[in-house]
């Protein structure tokens, strides 16, 4: 490709005039209302927005686009991914130029994009750019919105979510980098048809459930698979904003296509690392899934190079699903929440592995222990006596024999003796097993929750 990759859909999608295309741009934006928490206090991570011509869908973009205002000023750079529509291929293609260009002037591009060649399935790919109308509709918000900033475009073929989430995880940057991915609803329905298939999907989207909805739903799927998947990783906060179809804004009723638009925001700084952990035990069990054997990325964060100990436990449907754990600390904490998810997901001698078909459904659950004390005792009665029921779990060992529980087990088990009987049964010892080398300890958990 050129240096510079000229506009393709200028006069079509949007207006070629400059000065046309500006005034047209902050009509839509000034259209916005934006009243109340969040939108004016709190500037999202990443938008989901529509990429047909203005006169259709603008209205829909701007009503993400205005969300930006609070943080104007701080974007620096901006990932752009949207579909294919004019080239198939498989993988994400980056482009060579050094600048994309519209009316309103020249974005320079990313210089670190050709580092995520590294990552495979992403590819150079300047023809998949050249006519390509999913991204280039976006950057004259953008250039409105931003002060100055780089692009980094990327254009999704056909990929697997795991690779979306993987290449927008590499570039996701801090508060100086947005997200936005590029994607209409449905297609060619009539009104009441789209209306509700569109009402389906956006609910699959505001669930952070890709699997629920296919290119039939949205154009954008794949790139929206990963970023959906990345976002519930990270623990994110969505807000739908509009959900309209060209019917409402200036087609006919009979043949119409849907849009929607949506603001991701990152969780709050108190629950960041909850959610890193979480993110990275189901994306250890979906690298397994996808049977990926690169390296899993950590994020460069003190916490997790500390030893920790944890237990992760998988529902699916609200029954359990799988629980393995660490009972002390033996390696970083980062190490031991991956390998005890993957145990969990498919070493539990008690459940068959995991299947990916399944995934969607399962919730991770995230039990941090503290080091267990050992308790000090004359009876069972009087051990019964120092338990806190709801705060302890516990270790019990006699003669080669041992089980925990942790102190979420007291959910389904009230009573301290009854906790005491189970965790025998656990043991493999009688409901009525005592002995003088009879040990026990307890500890206590912080207990982290994807819901």
């Amino acid at each position: 490709m050129n240096a510079v990759r000229p506009p393709a859909v200028a006069g079509s999608f949007y207006p070629a005039d400059p000065q046309i295309l500006a005034a047209e741009v902050r009509r839509m934006l000034d259209a916005v209302p934006l009243a109340g928490e969040p939108a004016l206090a709190t500037a999202p991570k990443a938008l989901i927005a529509p990429h047909a011509g203005y006169i259709y869908s603008g209205p829909i973009a701007a009503s993400a686009y205005a969300r930006l205002r609070p943080a104007s000023r701080d974007i620096s750079r901006v990932v752009l991914m949207g579909p294919a529509h004019r080239v198939a291929f498989h993988g994400i293609g980056i482009s060579t130029a050094q600048a994309f260009r519209t009316p309103l002037g020249d974005i320079p591009l990313d210089s670190k994009a050709a580092e995520l060649l590294s990552i495979p399935g992403v590819v150079a790919l300047d023809e998949a750019h050249r006519e390509e109308h999913s991204l280039e509709v976006h950057l004259p918000f953008l250039q409105t919105l931003l002060d100055r900033f780089t692009l980094l475009p990327l254009v999704a073929g056909m990929a697997s979510d795991a690779l979306v989430a993987d290449v927008l995880e590499a570039v996701w940057g801090g508060p100086e980098t947005l997200i936005v991915i590029s994607s209409d609803l449905s297609h060619y329905h009539d009104y009441d048809t789209a209306a509700g298939l569109d009402r389906i999907t956006a609910d699959a989207i505001t669930r952070f459930d890709p699997g629920a909805f296919d290119h039939n739903g949205a154009c954008g799927r794949t790139p929206l698979g990963g970023l959906l998947t990345l976002a519930r990783r990270r623990g994110m906060r969505i807000e739908p904003l509009d959900i309209r179809n060209s019917g409402d804004t200036a087609g006919p009723r009979d043949h119409v296509v849907g849009y929607g638009s949506w603001a991701l925001y990152e969780p709050h700084p108190d629950h960041y690392l909850p959610r890193v952990l979480l993110g990275l035990a189901r994306r250890a069990i979906e690298r397994r899934l996808t049977d990926r054997s690169d390296p899993l990325p950590i994020p460069d964060m003190p916490e997790l190079q500390e030893k920790g100990a944890c237990f992760v436990t998988l529902h699916r449907d609200g029954q359990l699903r799988g629980c393995i754990g660490s009972p002390i600390a033996w390696r970083s904490l980062a190490e031991d929440v991956t390998e005890n998810a993957v145990n969990a997901a498919f070493s539990d001698p008690r459940f068959p592995p995991v299947s990916a078909d399944e995934m969607f459904r399962v919730k991770l659950s995230l039990s941090l222990l503290t080091p267990p004390a050992p308790m000090s005792f004359t009876s069972q009665e009087d051990l019964l006596s120092q338990l806190r029921p709801g705060t302890d779990g516990l270790v019990i060992e006699d003669g080669g024999h041992h089980a925990l529980f942790l102190p979420a087990v007291w959910e389904q088990v009230s009573d301290p003796a009854a906790f005491l009987g189970h965790l025998k049964l656990k043991a493999g010892l009688p409901l009525d097993h005592w002995s003088a080398t009879f040990r026990a300890s307890r500890f206590t958990a912080e207990e982290y929750h994807e819901d």
